[in-house]
């Protein structure tokens, strides 16, 4: 099946690194960032997972949980993940799943016959708490992800959800932001009390909500 950005995230249940998981009460009323790797023991994606371990605590300040997943067994998983501890000096914490059978890469169309026949390609998907699909990437094997751009792409996801704005190109946390276009001009001043300019009628801005 073909996952797409505003689908419901399909529920799996699977052995990790850390035991039994079912996703959905592992991710519970949090965010959830799910990314896969094609095998264990991989270079870039060893340096992937050894930045997510050592974002922790960026992780958990937004309420995001992180499972990764590898079509290898857990115990593989385990092995792999001293390697990444050791060359990273972190310390990996989170589920890495194990799909030898590739029935979670099949829910989540991560393996992309162009690319292999056999192993996932490297996609990574953001999910709301509702279990909305809200953002999908997918990097090629020799360009290890931007972790920076994940949790920027995040902080933007949950202004969108709580404050009704949008983020403009190259936005940081703590820009102005953009007002989306459902609210009326005249109605901006008493959701916005901070302030706002019109730069168009459609393009209104105002300093970040939650700052």
């Amino acid at each position: 099946m073909s996952i797409r950005l505003g689908d419901t995230a399909p529920n799996f249940k699977s052995n990790t690194s850390v035991g039994e998981i079912d996703f959905y009460e592992y991710l519970g009323d949090s965010w959830g960032v799910l990314f896969s790797h094609p095998a264990d023991y991989t270079p870039v994606c060893t340096t992937e997972l050894g930045r997510t371990a050592a974002l922790k605590d960026e992780f958990e300040k937004r309420n995001v949980k992180v499972l990764a997943i590898s079509v290898d067994s857990a115990e593989s998983h385990k092995g792999w993940i001293k390697d990444i501890n050791e060359t990273q000096n972190t310390s990996v914490e989170f589920p890495i799943i194990a799909d030898p059978d590739k029935t979670v890469a099949n829910l989540y169309d991560m393996i992309h016959p162009n690319a292999s026949e056999t192993l996932t390609v490297r996609s990574l998907f953001v999910i709301s708490p509702d279990k909305k699909v809200k953002l999908i990437i997918t990097d090629p094997a020799s360009t290890g992800r931007n972790f920076n751009e994940v949790l920027r792409v995040i902080d933007s996801l949950q202004l969108t959800a709580n404050y009704s704005v949008a983020t403009p190109a190259d936005w940081k946390d703590g820009e102005d932001v953009i007002v989306v276009n459902s609210i009326k001009t005249e109605d901006i001043p008493v959701k916005f009390p901070k302030g706002h300019k019109v730069i168009k009628p459609y393009l209104r801005t105002t300093p970040q909500p939650n700052k």
